[in-house]
């Protein structure tokens, strides 16, 4: 009996991923299977690739023979003759982190700036009201002054007089 190392098809239409298979040649591509030994999904990047090497290892040495296909991925883990060239995805942020790291940006201190038009006009709404009460409450201030020195000299005028 020819034993094969081959994939075995599976998923939807348009998204398939495969399982490493050991089977007889003479049975169809999906169809029943001696051992399944690892998983190949060619979707994702870089693709996923999962070998059980010591039973990869185990078929070849009995003479199972490798499709083109499963010979370049055992290629790529270093199961035939190479070093492992695998990629390994980039590690996905931690969803607990970003999520606590949201409410500490959402319960900080609101920002000085606005953020839309609207916003801005009411914040210098106010800012144009106090602009006129201070400047009145500087002239006052400049009028007092101004009558308490003119007040002494008024005095020192009634005295000579």
């Amino acid at each position: 009996m020819a034993v094969k190392i081959r994939l075995k098809r599976m998923g939807k239409i348009r998204t398939p991923f495969y399982r490493i298979v050991i089977a007889d040649s003479r049975t169809k591509r999906d169809g029943r299977v001696i051992e399944e030994v690892g998983t190949y999904n060619p979707k994702t990047e870089p693709s996923t690739i999962n070998v059980n090497s010591e039973r990869v290892q185990y078929w070849l040495g009995v003479g199972a023979q490798p499709t083109e296909s499963v010979a370049a991925i055992l290629k790529l883990t270093g199961d035939i003759g190479g070093k492992n060239t695998l990629k390994h995805p980039e590690a996905k942020p931690d969803k607990a982190l970003a999520f606590e790291a949201a409410l500490k940006e959402l319960h900080a201190e609101p920002k000085k700036d606005a953020t839309t038009k609207a916003k801005k006009a009411k914040e210098e709404a106010p800012k144009a009201e106090e602009a006129p009460a201070e400047e009145a409450k500087a002239e006052e201030v400049k009028a007092e002054e101004v009558a308490a020195e003119e007040a002494p000299a008024e005095e020192a005028k009634a005295e000579e007089a």
